[in-house]
C-alpha cells in the first residue's frame, strides 16, 4: 500500500521533504538508471541523479524549523545529502 500526499488529512498541516546526494558525490542508483534508459532507446539523456520524497503529515503547530531539525537529525544524511523542504 503507497502513502501519497494525496492521502493526507485535507485539514493537516503538511510538508514535502526532497533529498539528493550532493553535487561531487556518486550516484550508482542513477548511473544504473540512465544506462538502464539508453538501453531502452533513450538516448538523449546524459545524467541521472535520484533522490528520495518524504512526505509528513504535521500537528498543529509545527514549523519549518522542526521539519529543518528532522531533516538534519533523521532525513538526511547531510555528509553526502542535501534537502529542500515545501511547507504546504
Amino acid at each position: 500500500m503507497g502513502f501519497a500526499i494525496e492521502n493526507l488529512r485535507d485539514d493537516a498541516m503538511k510538508a514535502r521533504v526532497h533529498v539528493m546526494l550532493k553535487n561531487g558525490v556518486l550516484d550508482p542508483q542513477g548511473e544504473a538508471v540512465r544506462h538502464a534508459l539508453g538501453a531502452l532507446g533513450f538516448d538523449k539523456v546524459e545524467g541521472v541523479r535520484q533522490g528520495k520524497v518524504i512526505d509528513l503529515e504535521l500537528a498543529e503547530g509545527a514549523t519549518e524549523a522542526d521539519v529543518t531539525a528532522m531533516c538534519e537529525k533523521l532525513l538526511a544524511n547531510t555528509v553526502i545529502e542535501s534537502y529542500s523542504i515545501e511547507m504546504q
